[in-house]
């Protein structure tokens, strides 16, 4: 069998369309066969659209995009951008699933049907809930638009899925994928996280030159992960557009709380994260918890003030911009006494400015991540460290240092075998640290470091 872990290239692209809550996303998590498309009863729920390479039957593999709905009544101008962006990516498909309800077609069904008679020869026409026979009798009157050929299904239950998976297989080139063996650590996983509105889609939509998330002053536009490929001076990256995140208080809406939680979670599967920081407003008890949680699970964290240009009077410009940086600088230290490490950029998501800097850092940082000490080198710095600063000698805090070994890479992660690790204080592992940063090259990252019984090993 065909190893589901490969990787792949030029894939065709399925494209999900259809009115708001027919069942995309609910379509596009089963094909996937994972939650990856937050799912939710009130209408509008996906906004950006959401792409995930998928294993078909017969480990077919395509790359799949659940849009936006279709809406025309009650529309605002954020209705209208999502409808934009369907639109747009249902040009770049090689095949589009239209899904329909079972029941009567609505006129935002018709004009769907309409917008997509240029691409009937890669359409593929489905009715969704009609789990168990439901409205089907009703449903085939979809056949006289003109379609020669309708799947009955059902998203939530997964009644003729199958059915669709090979007519979706059947209608496919798929002489032209290619497994990818590029390597997987030269992509650099970065993700955007922060409040609500601090620039997040705008610097993501700028890194990738695309408009793959859309952009609004009305906070929380981005509710999934929106993903993003783009190359910058010959290395890979993804970049991860989340939602924004506010105070447990502040999120009211179902949808909301698993665009946060989804947020989140997103730090597991990257390598750096970028804390978009409204320069004007400055930092918040959320900004806060973020860069804490980053910093637990050992990812290298880059601060970046947006909207940095705003900050400037024109008459401040020149000379007196670098004080007004050294401020904010010194107050993001101040406030983050533990992560000094981690560098702070200007930047204008809107104009550039400092993009360049987050992606150079980024590279540097990616590299101090994935680095290794042996360790016959981490033992002989070691050596250095003890003498220049000896463990306390009292008869309660005695403790000596036996040896050390990194555990893990991206994470950094040490461990240093004591004689008595309830005597090792905060303040020598922060000592050890320090060093582990100063002297082998950690100076941008977290370290996390574990302190162990010598005896305890020796079981092992």
């Amino acid at each position: 069998m065909q190893d589901k872990n490969i990787r792949y290239k030029n894939l065709p692209v399925v494209v999900l369309a259809g009115r708001p809550n027919v069942g995309k996303s609910t379509l596009f998590n089963r094909l996937l066969r994972k939650r990856r498309a937050i799912t939710d009863p009130t209408p509008g729920v996906t906004r950006d659209p959401v792409e995930s390479d998928c294993l078909l039957t017969d480990l077919k593999p395509v790359r799949l995009i659940d849009t936006g709905g279709f809406k025309l009544a009650d529309c605002d101008s954020l209705d209208k951008q999502v409808v934009e962006k369907t639109l747009n990516t249902i040009k770049k498909a090689d095949l589009i699933v239209l899904l329909l309800e079972a029941g009567e077609i609505t006129s935002e069904d018709e004009e769907l049907i309409s917008r997509l008679r240029p691409y009937l020869n890669k359409l593929i026409v489905c009715v969704n809930k009609t789990e168990g026979g439901r409205l089907q009798a009703d449903s085939w009157n979809v056949l006289s638009f003109g379609f020669e050929k309708v799947i009955m299904i059902s998203s939530e239950h997964g009644d003729n899925v199958g059915e669709l998976s090979q007519e979706i297989i059947r209608r496919l080139d798929f002489s032209k994928v290619e497994e990818d063996n590029r390597e997987e650590e030269q992509t650099i996983r970065i993700a955007l996280l922060g409040k609500p509105n601090t620039g997040k889609s705008t610097l993501s939509n700028r890194l990738t030159g695309a408009n793959a998330s859309i952009v609004s002053d009305i906070p929380g536009t981005t509710r999934d992960t929106v993903e993003g490929n783009f190359t910058w001076k010959s290395r890979n990256f993804i970049i991860l557009d989340t939602a924004g995140i506010r105070r447990k208080a502040k999120v009211t809406e179902n949808i909301e709380y698993y665009s946060v939680n989804r947020a989140i979670k997103t730090i597991d599967n990257a390598d750096i994260v970028v804390l978009m920081i409204d320069a004007e407003e400055g930092l918040s008890d959320q900004d806060k918890k973020i860069a804490a949680l980053a910093h637990d699970k050992g990812r290298g964290i880059i601060f970046a003030l947006n909207k940095w240009d705003l900050m400037l009077d024109a008459s401040l410009r020149g000379a007196d911009s670098k004080n007004i940086f050294k401020t904010a600088e010194d107050k993001i230290h101040f406030q983050f006494g533990q992560m000094e490490y981690a560098p702070i950029v200007p930047v204008s998501a809107k104009d550039g400015t400092g993009v360049d800097k987050i992606l150079n850092t980024a590279v540097k940082m990616y590299a101090q991540l994935n680095t290794f000490i042996t360790t016959s080198q981490l033992n002989q710095s070691l050596e250095v460290w003890l003498t220049e600063h000896p463990p306390p000698s009292g008869p309660r805090t005695r403790f000596k240092v036996k040896y050390a070994v990194q555990k893990s890479a991206n994470p950094v992660h040490f461990i240093f075998f004591t004689s008595r690790t309830q005597a090792v204080s905060d303040a020598y592992v922060s000592y050890l640290r320090n060093r582990i940063r100063k002297d082998l090259g950690f100076s941008m990252v977290p370290v996390i470091l574990e302190i162990k019984s010598s005896s305890e090993d020796r079981k092992k």
